[in-house]
């Protein structure tokens, strides 16, 4: 019992010396291991540290849970993985199975730096760069599908109602423009059709009408010499033959 208890100490103080910030212990109850032994975070990326820029973050970021059993490494270790960002559920339930029989091979000697290693080149080939940009843009894409809607639909009902607002605020902006004298001025009253004539202006108009007509009767009537001679010799005529009459 002395013997596995050393060498599991000595293979969390290599871990913590190796994976430095990236290596954590966690509360059992953190874990998600059936276990009240103590527990370890390591935290895993597709890339080496030197690989990533300064202050860029890692597309994907996989915890890797582990806590030694009481005859460990004779014993598989209690192993868990968990998404910190950007795996997927059934992807972290194939790892896992991949894991556990990669432990059960390395019975006998202390193997959790093998099975970080090998989870580690897991994610690389299945969250390389590429794969890491590619599930961002689907996570995006489906945050731009949720369409929160904004203020009350349009009916008919509403669209009157903002029609009629929007005329009158249309009118008054016109009327601003305006000039003040237009607005102040009175209005010519329009006069009905007996107040019109009863004015004098219907009179007018007929008078006038009328020394119209007659200017223009005069030249068309166009009287000839002839015309006054025929006149006279037929009442000469008729003067005479009353006179006649009246003798007899």
């Amino acid at each position: 019992m002395t013997e596995y208890k050393e060498e599991q100490e000595m293979e969390i103080e290599a871990l913590e010396s190796i994976l430095a910030d990236d290596f954590k212990e966690i509360h059992s109850s953190e874990s998600g291991l059936n276990t009240s032994n103590r527990c370890f975070q390591i935290t895993v990326t597709p890339q080496d540290d030197d690989d990533l820029e300064e202050s860029s973050i890692p597309p994907v970021q996989l915890g890797f849970v582990f806590s030694h059993t009481e005859n460990y490494p004779d014993e598989v270790p209690l192993l868990d993985v968990k998404s910190i960002r950007g795996i997927h559920v059934s992807d972290l339930t194939i790892l896992k199975e991949k894991l556990e029989q990669e432990a059960a091979e390395n019975l006998g000697m202390a193997m959790m730096y093998t099975l970080v290693s090998s989870a580690k080149d897991w994610l690389s080939e299945h969250y390389g760069q590429d794969d890491g940009d590619d599930y961002a843009e689907e996570e995006t894409a489906k945050e731009d599908e949720v369409i929160i809607p904004h203020g009350e639909p349009v009916t008919l009902e509403t669209f009157v109602a903002w029609r009629e607002r929007y005329e009158a605020e249309l009118a008054l902006e016109r009327a601003k423009l305006m000039p003040e004298s237009a607005l102040t001025a009175p209005k010519e009253k329009k006069l009905t059709g007996r107040q019109w004539f009863e004015s004098g202006k219907a009179r007018g108009t007929v008078v006038a009408a009328h020394q119209e007509s007659e200017e223009e009767d005069d030249e068309d009537i166009d009287f000839e010499d002839d015309d006054f001679e025929d006149d006279e010799e037929d009442m000469l005529e008729h003067y005479l033959a009353e006179k006649s009459d009246a003798r007899a």
